[in-house]
């Protein structure tokens, strides 16, 4: 069992490999997003505090996520979690680590997917998934065997991220730096930060986080 952050701007592959995690290691993957989606239907206390605060257009405050983490702690899993998408700042960061002391839990590594910022644009630019199955393409590296048909599920229901387009994908990197990339120091100082490169195939990083998992 392992705990472990995924560190790395927008178009990294954290969620590529997280899923391989969940896959490969039955860990459980923590995104933010995903845990706010959840306890807004949820209807425990916890879930009605995010949708009162969504509903008023509000964004929900570090304690609300850390207590929907805590929540997801306490379900245990014999694989460990992945935090996707949080921490993203420091206050975050010494928020979880507190979080993770209380809970008798301990964070084991945080990987750094590095890129190159100029392959990245490339990269995302170029990026599609499959609207039924998730599953994610490329115009160059990973096209479809059939154009417009999901190689996995056979839907034809493919789409872009309105984002994902280089001027929006400048400005969530400078996001990134501004507020996210002080982690890297931070886990560096900590003695806990590992580093994979980001641009490898994907198997490839794969086999480098494993690498390190199995430490």
């Amino acid at each position: 069992m392992a705990n472990i952050i995924l560190l790395g701007p927008p178009g990294a592959g954290k969620g590529t490999q997280a899923k391989r995690l969940v896959d490969e290691r039955a860990m459980v993957q923590l995104s933010t997003g995903d845990m706010l989606r959840e306890a807004k239907t949820s209807g425990t206390e916890m879930g009605k505090l995010v949708a009162e605060v969504m509903e008023r257009g509000q964004l929900v405050t570090d304690e609300i996520v850390i207590g929907l983490i805590e929540e997801k702690l306490a379900a245990e899993s014999g694989g460990g979690f992945i935090f996707d998408g949080f921490p993203r700042t420091l206050k975050q960061a010494d928020a979880l680590a507190a979080l993770l002391a209380r809970t008798g839990q301990t964070l084991d590594s945080v990987i750094e997917m590095q890129v190159d910022d100029a392959a990245l644009v490339a990269r995302i630019t170029g990026r599609f998934t499959c609207g039924a199955c998730g599953e994610v393409y490329h115009d160059v590296t990973r096209p479809t065997k059939v154009d417009g048909t999901c190689d996995v599920c056979g839907s034809h229901d493919l789409k872009r991220r309105a984002d994902d387009n280089a001027d929006a994908l400048k400005t969530r990197l400078m996001e990134y730096y501004k507020k996210t990339s002080p982690l890297i120091g931070y886990y560096y100082a900590k003695g806990q930060l590992e580093s994979v490169d980001g641009l490898a195939e994907m198997d490839a990083v794969g086999e480098a986080i494993a690498k390190i998992l199995d430490k």
